[in-house]
């Protein structure tokens, strides 16, 4: 992890960085808000941890004006106010998280990693496998037991529904939200006749089956041996 440190206390700011390089994080430190401003958006950083009273251009006038212009970076704002008003001034200027001065520097790089973790994209597997069922995110291919299943749009998207929710029950409504795009003004037939469809092509064929009704609740793929 990459981190800006913005602090004009020569002494804060070394003691910072070398806190941060023994948890193992890289940092920077600049001692204005001038100075900061390019380099925060650069894109180069993962977070930046902002003093609020800097010289010049305060650490809230350095975040509002990197929000401002769609910067969506992590910030942890340092300062020796720590009443809720400071708080909460430093959270509507777009800061992450705030932290009070004397402050651990094990805190610190806690919660670094948990705002920057809070931001990074969930990447999602473009792999998913139920039993036999295997899904290929990329090539939008089913396969049960290595013969690949042919779908029509609708049947895909509701198995696809399934797949990103193996085991858990998803709601009728979900499904009808999401294969049509309505809230409950599609037949009730219409979607029972999607649902057999979609279970004579991926069930029907096979000993295991894998789409289950929960009646007046709605749909969960799971392995169920046959009774």
């Amino acid at each position: 992890m990459r981190v800006l440190i913005v602090e004009d206390q020569a002494r804060t700011a070394q003691e910072l960085r070398s806190g941060l390089a023994a948890a193992g994080l890289e940092a920077l430190v600049v001692a204005s808000g001038e100075e900061a401003l390019p380099l925060a958006g650069s894109g180069v950083f993962d977070a930046l941890v902002v003093d609020v009273m800097l010289p010049g251009l305060s650490g809230l006038e350095v975040v509002k004006a990197l929000r401002g212009a769609g910067n969506p970076v992590p910030v942890i704002f340092l300062s020796a106010k720590g009443n809720l008003e400071d708080r909460l001034r430093g959270l509507e200027a777009g800061g992450d998280d705030y932290l009070a001065k004397p402050y651990s520097i094990l805190e610190v790089v806690a919660r670094l990693r948990s705002i920057v973790r809070r931001v990074q994209p969930v990447q999602s597997p473009t792999r998913i496998q139920v039993a036999d069922l295997v899904w290929d995110r990329t090539h939008r291919s089913i396969l049960r037991s290595g013969h690949r299943i042919d779908l029509t749009p609708k049947e895909y998207t509701l198995m696809a529904l399934l797949l990103e929710n193996a085991g858990q029950v998803v709601a009728r409504s979900q499904l009808v939200k999401t294969v049509w795009g309505l809230e409950g003004a599609v037949d009730a037939n219409a979607v029972d006749v999607q649902i057999l469809r979609l279970r004579r092509k991926v069930d029907d064929p096979f000993p295991v089956k894998l789409i289950h009704t929960l009646r007046g609740v709605g749909l969960v793929l799971e392995p169920r041996e046959p009774a």
